[in-house]
């Protein structure tokens, strides 16, 4: 049997390829984005660099379905292809070239929450149990056939980062069941029940704007989900000077009255902003000019 791995990051590309090693599977080449065009690729990992210390073949590539090396990949003729942590649509050529499939993943409970960004939405959804799934690519949206999913669960007090280690502990223990099942020739799939496909819908950094009149669970929320590695929730002070907001937590509000997005209390901990249904108080804030934040101006 023969197999590549095409990847970008270190949550779930590395996360594979270390099982891989760890069993013995047959990777035959390992397609790694190149360096010098992950700027926009969060949580990046140079996964060339582990096959060439386990002495796997690899190539690095900008756009992998560029003609040289779809031509790569017909001529290794594999049985299987794994596209893990990639944000580039693979192309109809890449998939007829495996023999018995190209198989990716997804951090949610297919067929629910298709689609982009899906970490983020199933923090803003406020989402407690979930799972990853890996699965047959074919030409739709994450609609090919299941072949495994995982659990995990997120808390009210989870940032980004920390659903990125549930998911990547997850991906893990689903690699290694499903992995030996490919080795065994015991692999079995079923397909997406389609009647319950729900997509989720790309997200810009400009979506991290905070709204002062929503809720502020649902403004802490936002700040959890596109914490970092993300771009971060911000607000702009005196609605000029943009902050970016890391960390915060929220409570009930009995002593100040004031405007959404006002700031009622700063000290060297904390700012704390009125909202409309309580504060948000903010521990890890980002300037991006040299202000000097004061009580009673607003964020807007």
């Amino acid at each position: 049997m023969k197999s590549i791995l095409i990847g970008s990051v270190g949550s779930s590309s590395k996360t594979l390829l270390q099982e891989m090693v760890r069993l013995n599977f047959p990777v035959e080449m390992v397609f790694s984005l190149d360096e010098q065009y992950s700027l926009n690729v969060s949580g990046y990992y140079p996964i060339h660099q582990l096959a060439e210390k386990h002495n796997i073949p690899y190539r690095k590539f900008k756009r992998i379905n560029d003609k040289e090396h779809t031509v790569l990949i017909k001529e290794i003729n594999p049985d299987y292809i794994f596209v893990i942590g990639l944000s580039q649509l693979i192309g109809k050529e890449i998939i007829e070239s495996a023999k018995k499939g190209v198989i990716g993943s997804h951090p949610t409970p297919l067929p629910k929450f298709r689609g982009r960004a899906a970490m983020v939405w199933q923090m803003l959804l406020g989402i407690k149990e979930s799972k990853c799934s890996m699965f047959f690519i074919d030409e739709g949206i994450d609609s090919g056939d299941i072949i495994g999913q995982e659990d995990y669960f997120l808390e009210n007090t989870d940032y980004a980062i920390d659903a990125e280690r549930k998911v990547t502990e997850a991906f893990g223990r689903l690699a290694r069941r499903i992995l030996p099942e490919i080795m065994n020739n015991n692999l079995k799939s079923i397909k997406q029940n389609e009647e319950e496909a729900t997509y989720l819908l790309k997200r810009l950094p400009e979506d991290g704007l905070i709204n002062w009149q929503e809720p502020v669970e649902q403004i802490h929320r936002l700040i959890r989900a596109v914490s970092k590695p993300y771009p971060g929730a911000f607000s702009y002070y005196d609605g000029k000077d943009k902050v970016v907001f890391w960390r915060a937590d929220f409570m009930e509000n009995k002593k100040y009255i004031g405007l959404p997005g006002q700031i009622a209390k700063k000290t060297e901990e904390y700012l704390d902003v009125v909202c409309i249904d309580g504060l948000l108080r903010i521990y890890d804030f980002e300037c991006t000019n040299s202000i000097k934040i004061r009580e009673g101006y607003k964020f807007k």
